[in-house]
């Protein structure tokens, strides 16, 4: 079976299965969060079960109706072998089309938003640059912060790490 195949088919079996309270998870806009409640509303009179997320690296949390969590793309953290994947995709040579900016930064943000940690793991590998290469500009920076941050993120709640050691496990990577 592919790694495709395989991750959709994990994907699949959690999203029939319900998460529970403690669970992290990934929402694809947002990166890793922890469901700290289900709770039951009433919207519109109508009652819907929610997950209450919390995302503290953004100080936000998010509703997300049981019933759309699938549609939303949120997902369980990464296997390890998935993350694997994606730290070795780190390792591989940086693939940067000769097309304008403005339509590369369309597709990173894209594969950023994808919440897959091997997309976002291109988009680190593509826009690192080493001490002596020439500097990046303001919004190519922005998205590499930003892909790099979601990737430790998930890095740490995968391998129970804190930020800091995963942070440093990918810096280690990138400088080899």
């Amino acid at each position: 079976m592919s790694d495709k195949k395989a991750n959709s088919a994990v994907k699949k079996k959690k999203a029939r299965s319900e998460y529970a309270a403690n669970d992290y998870v990934v929402y694809p806009s947002h990166g890793v969060g922890k469901i700290t409640a289900i709770e039951e509303q009433e919207i519109s009179g109508f009652s819907l079960k929610l997950f209450v997320i919390d995302f503290p690296h953004e100080k936000m949390t998010l509703r997300v109706p049981i019933t759309k969590a699938e549609a939303t793309g949120m997902r369980p953290l990464a296997s390890n072998k998935i993350m694997k994947q994606a730290l070795d995709t780190l390792k591989g040579r940086a693939r940067v089309k000769r097309t304008m900016w403005s339509r590369r930064a369309q597709e990173y943000e894209a594969k950023i938003n994808s919440g897959d940690p091997v997309s976002i793991a291109e988009v680190v590998r593509d826009l690192h640059r080493n001490e002596d290469q020439p500097d990046q500009s303001y919004s190519e920076r922005q998205i590499y912060e930003a892909a790099k941050e979601r990737l430790i993120r998930e890095l740490a709640a995968v391998e129970k790490i804190g930020h800091e050691d995963a942070q440093n496990r990918l810096n280690k990577l990138l400088a080899a």
